[in-house]
């Protein structure tokens, strides 16, 4: 099932199932515990985020060839880094690039995103995907200016901005993506693929991640997990390294789920 989050036509935030035919038929009940298709068919408003995340933890480093083109051995163990839920953005609304804390050097990272449905902790890989409310693209926006340099030797401050997080456009419940390491993913940006990947190449699969993850600490619903992005980034762009600008619009384009599609402006 896919699932949308958006605002009906009196402004209430719903949730809704789409139908094969492209109709939403709104969904009934709670998110987290099988909601039911009502006959009730929305036409959206204006799309939201497919999930208000409860947290955001990303996974650096994911991909093999991502870890080649920066020149970093390939870790040992998931590197973790989070992102403050201020971060989420919804579909067809801006990155914006920040002014007031300025940075020169913001870069695009297509991500394969995953909701966790119910409270998790100390699970095993082979059970991790059991706890999986859903899959959803997911942009990683990043100050690598913030990240690298200024950022006093840790990745948060270049990966916190407000807008730095866009989710959706759907949720994707796991009975139609069994496997979420057999996903084509990419970035297309103002047109041009700069990423074409697959999410063959995570080097700790999803159901790994969850594992690491949960290891003494408890994974709320709504916990939203970024799997790392693959080669391509603007930052190891040759000759010079691609950074988003105004103007820009920002396609992120996973098999089976879609497109998560963002302009670029400057922060007010």
């Amino acid at each position: 099932m896919k699932i949308l989050r958006y605002l009906d036509s009196t402004q209430t935030v719903r949730f809704g199932a789409q139908q094969a035919d492209g109709s939403i038929r709104r969904l009934e009940g709670d998110i987290y515990a099988q909601p039911t298709v009502s006959e009730i068919v929305d036409t959206p408003a204006k799309l939201l985020a497919p999930i208000v995340p409860t947290q955001i933890l990303c996974i650096g480093l994911n991909y093999r060839q991502h870890a080649t083109e920066s020149n970093m051995k390939e870790p040992e163990r998931p590197i973790l880094f989070v992102k403050g839920i201020n971060t989420l953005q919804h579909p067809g609304a801006p990155i914006e690039i920040p002014t007031h804390l300025a940075s020169t050097e913001v870069d695009y990272e297509c991500e394969l995103a995953v909701v966790i449905g119910k409270a998790c902790k100390n699970v095993s890989p082979e059970n991790a995907l059991d706890y999986v409310l859903g899959y959803t693209c997911a942009n990683d926006v990043s100050a690598r200016d913030h990240q690298i340099k200024l950022g006093g030797g840790q990745w948060c401050r270049g990966k916190f901005f407000d807008t730095f997080a866009p989710l959706g456009p759907v949720l994707v419940t796991p009975e139609d993506i069994p496997n979420p390491n057999a996903l084509k993913i990419a970035t297309i940006l103002n047109g041009e693929r700069v990423q074409d990947w697959t999410t063959s190449d995570m080097i700790f699969d999803v159901a790994h991640i969850i594992s690491y993850l949960s290891g003494s600490t408890t994974l709320v619903p709504g916990t939203v997990i970024l799997t790392g992005t693959p080669q391509g980034v603007g930052m190891a762009a040759k000759p010079t390294p691609r950074w988003l600008k105004p103007g820009d619009v920002v396609d992120i384009e996973i098999e089976k789920i879609g497109t998560l599609t963002n302009p670029v402006t400057l922060e007010a």
